[in-house]
């Protein structure tokens, strides 16, 4: 297994970081290497390193992050509602300025869509279309309505300042969709 160096994970990081905090205090369309180079405190050849120029940065950021809740559901699908919710609310948590930066952001729409996608695809095998009270009940429907409602609420719970903690947003969210599955 090949050796990663440090500084160029360290680099990165600090790339990605001033993205994002560029894009909570200005229109991503307006922001420059140069500015991401300055506030990153690297050369712009450290990001022309690792990235095509500043949309590759954000796909590869946004895509970064639907990895990482891929990664969270291949164990959390097996938990209850609540708990898989907690896990993931407090990533949410944790990440609350790329979320809120994403899904407050009028320059990264495709972030809300590609997390919806995400959504719908993962929501597809959680429900039972056999059971009585999905009868009739088109899985396409049912899976859109589950993503969007997700994403609704986590849109509400970060851009209001994430007024409950995690484990309350995973409770009453998981008590809701234990209603609809």
């Amino acid at each position: 297994m090949p050796k990663i160096d440090r500084r160029i994970l360290k680099s990165q990081e600090a790339i990605k970081k001033a993205v994002i905090e560029l894009m909570s205090e200005k229109n991503f369309d307006s922001i420059t290497i140069q500015e991401i180079s300055n506030r990153a405190n690297v050369h712009r050849a450290t990001i022309y390193l690792h990235y095509t120029d500043k949309f590759d940065l954000l796909d590869k950021l946004i895509e970064e992050h639907i990895n990482n809740m891929k990664d969270i559901n291949q164990y959390a699908c097996e938990m209850e509602w609540s708990e898989a919710n907690l896990v993931y609310f407090e990533y949410f948590e944790r990440n609350y300025l790329f979320f809120s930066t994403m899904l407050a952001s009028k320059g990264a729409p495709s972030f809300r869509a590609r997390f919806l996608e995400f959504l719908i695809e993962e929501y597809k095998g959680e429900v039972n279309m056999n059971e009585e009270r999905n009868q009739g009940l088109d899985e396409l429907i049912v899976g859109s309505f589950m993503g969007t409602a997700f994403v609704g609420i986590v849109e509400w719970w970060i851009t209001s300042g994430m007024p409950y903690p995690p484990h309350v947003m995973a409770n009453q969210v998981g008590v809701l969709l234990e209603r609809v599955v």
